[in-house]
């Protein structure tokens, strides 16, 4: 009887396809690509990490026998007294690269509290060893712990504090018994490590997993959607991802995997979640992911659900603006992956940086600083936290009118040792007509924000913050490489080509549409032919002559792509999963292949000094004119059909049905949900009026400074 293979995750998968010969060759040129962009480390290095988690396992065994001295325990307990350190993450999935963190747990026993002994007795001894430097504890954190650097290496560590008197030696953190009786903290702390494990076990292969997700972080981080505190994803949320696709497709190499990758999650229609496993409901109680029975976690943007017990949603931070950039991202990685395949593009064009500061016309820059160093890295941190927040408050107060795309990464200029910035684009949404002279007016959003921000529990005098906003010609050199701005946007890169040939393309719709239009008019106003004709040219000549005299420039704007490069991930993606039925209305449709189109004017004679009350956020000055053009056609990419739709019959059963229903007892839906916390929300009321042939005002879409908040 022949073997049968063994079934990964809770589904069947896509396909049992072995590579081919290319597969092997294109997955040797991505190992030796990742090889020389610096993602392994040194064997020298290796053996120094190992040496130092090797030190931090006897400075915990000595503070554990510290503190059971002190506490008076007896011999026996005493001479048993252990701690013992796990890692997770990264470093335990074995895709760290060079400098990365080890985040590691420690575990104690029941007299080994957290408060007084972790963050007492053990953070005493740390500060007071000349091997420990940047020693940074933060115990009022979701997730509790001491962040440091041992011997050059930076650590971060947690703690769990079970209800055992002696850990022993050969513990198995694995087993659901070790949550019995721990405290909320625990449970969360040792979640890393557990759910570290049991990815590990749930891949077919891997070291093709490791290879893969080598790449996805790599590609994540070069295409700026690699954050979990930003609203994008961290990196054990793209390990998920992978898991999940190493599990359709086991006997896949990391090239093949790479580019299913893109093709699955373009076609997976959030906010179905992704599960590597069922979910176990378990026997102590603990809360799990369960849209049925917690009404939070039908607010979930894109639910990627943890295997180990209690399964969480490890990706609840997603907003529905930074889902619609990693969706058009996906989409974009997609479009590479099938030109590789036909020798049109290559591993650099996958990883080509985003262009942000090329992206967008309009910006928030959020200004932070500090007295002194210290201050500066507990201020940073606390922002940083925050910041989805301002992300957040925008789309709800503009009712998700105004997206936001922040910017992963802070800035600090040269000249100003002890501040930093951090950058957000701003941008209308799409398909949405905008009214004449509508403005958004955040002020107050802002001041908000800054009054949350501000209310921080260690914040001492100099810990200062300030939000403006600016255009993208005002932004701070020292954002660029070199602290030099480039003369010109990039050119030749994939987004670039793709950009110019959908400014192409929309310029010729556009004229098409025209010619239709007047033909049409000419067809149904004349009783002959011949007048017809006259007709046709005479309101071609006149188009002709508006358009040269005109001070509009008619800018043609694909409703389905915003100026980040990302196409609008609500264009026909195709359902990866069956839970639609209960968590989403929408239907499998295929992919539009032809997005709608939408011209907006804008006023050529605007003033160059704005009010600080109205700033628009589109506006086109006449030497303005490229600028703009490369502004809303930014990485602008055609939809295009799924050709294997093999692949798509597939893929749309990797999740099995999930019952959820509402308190009335029909299916809920998602479809409406636009932020990740209940709150009440009154949207403006919309009068829909029959279209009458008028004149078009010119549109302005205008935005209300924060200079005068900000005393500018």
């Amino acid at each position: 009887m022949a073997n049968v293979q063994q079934r990964y995750g809770i589904t069947e998968p896509i396909s049992l396809g072995g590579p081919t010969e290319l597969d092997v060759v294109k997955t040797r040129e991505l190992e030796k690509y990742l090889q020389d962009v610096g993602l392994y480390e040194g064997k020298e290095e290796a053996v120094r990490r190992e040496e130092v988690l090797g030190r931090l396992d006897q400075i915990v065994k000595i503070w554990i026998k510290t503190i059971s001295r002190a506490k008076g325990l007896n011999d026996q307990l005493l001479h048993e007294a252990n701690a013992e350190i796990f890692t997770f993450g990264s470093y335990r999935l074995g895709v760290h690269g060079p400098g990365a963190d080890i985040d590691t747990l420690c575990v104690g026993p029941r007299h080994a509290t957290r408060e007084g002994d972790f963050f007492g007795e053990l953070q005493r001894m740390l500060s007071e060893m000349p091997e420990v430097t940047e020693l940074h504890p933060v115990p009022d954190a979701h997730v509790p712990l001491m962040g440091f650097k041992l011997n050059g290496i930076s650590i971060d560590l947690l703690y769990a504090q079970l209800p055992l008197w002696v850990i022993p030696k050969d513990l198995d953190i694995s087993q659901d018994s070790i949550l019995q009786n721990a405290d909320e903290q625990t449970v969360r702390s040792l979640n890393g490590c557990r759910v570290t494990d049991q990815i590990l076990r749930l891949v077919p292969n891997i070291e093709n997993f490791r290879t893969t997700l080598r790449c996805m972080r790599f590609w994540a981080k070069r295409r700026g959607v690699y954050s979990n505190v930003s609203g994008f994803l961290g990196g054990i949320n793209w390990a998920l991802l992978v898991a999940r696709i190493c599990q359709l497709y086991p006997n896949a190499l990391p090239n093949m995997l790479a580019s299913r990758f893109f093709r699955v999650y373009t076609q997976w229609r959030w906010p179905n979640p992704v599960l590597l496993c069922s979910i176990d409901g378990g026997s102590f109680g603990l809360q799990v992911w369960d849209p049925r029975r917690n009404p939070k976690d039908r607010l979930h943007m894109m639910p990627i659900i943890t295997p180990a017990y209690p399964c969480m949603n490890s990706s609840y931070n997603v907003s529905a603006s930074t889902l619609r950039i990693m969706t058009g991202e996906f989409q974009r990685g997609k479009y590479i992956c099938e030109a590789m395949e036909a020798n049109k593009a290559d591993w650099d064009t996958l990883f080509e940086p985003f262009a942000f500061f090329e992206a967008y016309k309009n910006y928030l820059q959020i200004d932070i600083s500090a007295a002194n160093v210290d201050d500066l890295r507990k201020w940073k941190g606390w922002v940083e936290s925050r910041l989805r927040q301002l992300t957040l408050k925008i789309e709800r107060h503009t009712y998700d009118m105004l997206q936001c795309h922040p910017h992963t990464h802070d800035y600090q200029d040269a000249s100003r040792p002890l501040h930093c910035s951090y950058f957000m684009g701003l941008q209308r949404k799409h398909g949405v007509p905008a009214a004449e002279g509508e403005q958004f007016d955040i002020r107050r959003t802002v001041e908000e924000f800054k009054h949350t921000v501000n209310g921080y529990m260690l914040w001492i005098p100099g810990m200062e913050i300030g939000v403006s906003h600016i255009k993208r010609r005002s932004i701070p050199s020292f954002v660029f490489p070199g602290g030099v701005r480039p003369s010109h946007a990039s050119k030749g890169t994939w987004d670039s080509k793709r950009r110019s040939e959908n400014r192409i393309a929309s310029t010729a719709s556009a004229a098409t549409t025209n010619t239709n239009e007047a033909s049409s008019e000419s067809k149904g106003g004349s009783s002959s032919l011949g007048d017809g004709k006259k007709r046709k040219r005479g309101d071609d000549e006149t188009l002709t002559d508006q358009l040269r005299n005109s001070k509009r420039v008619g800018v043609a704007v694909p409703v389905e792509n915003g100026e980040g490069g990302s196409p609008d991930p609500s264009v026909g993606s195709v359902c990866s999963s069956p839970l639609k039925d209960c968590l989403t209305d929408a239907k499998s449709d295929p992919i539009s292949k032809d997005p709608p189109e939408n011209v907006v004017l804008f006023s050529k004679d605007t003033p160059e000094s704005h009010p600080l009350e109205k700033i628009a956020t589109l506006q086109a000055q006449s030497q303005e004119t490229e600028e703009l053009e490369d502004s809303f056609d930014f990485g602008n990419q055609v939809i295009e059909q799924i050709s294997n739709k093999d692949t798509i019959v597939a893929a749309s059963a990797t999740t099995p049905p999930f019952e959820a229903t509402t308190s009335n007892g029909s299916p809920f839906s998602n479809g409406a949900v636009e932020e990740l916390e209940v709150l009440p929300m009154g949207h403006p009321e919309v009068t829909h009026r029959a279209l009458v042939q008028q004149r078009k005002p010119i549109i302005k879409l205008n935005f209300t400074s924060l200079g005068k908040t900000n005393g500018k």
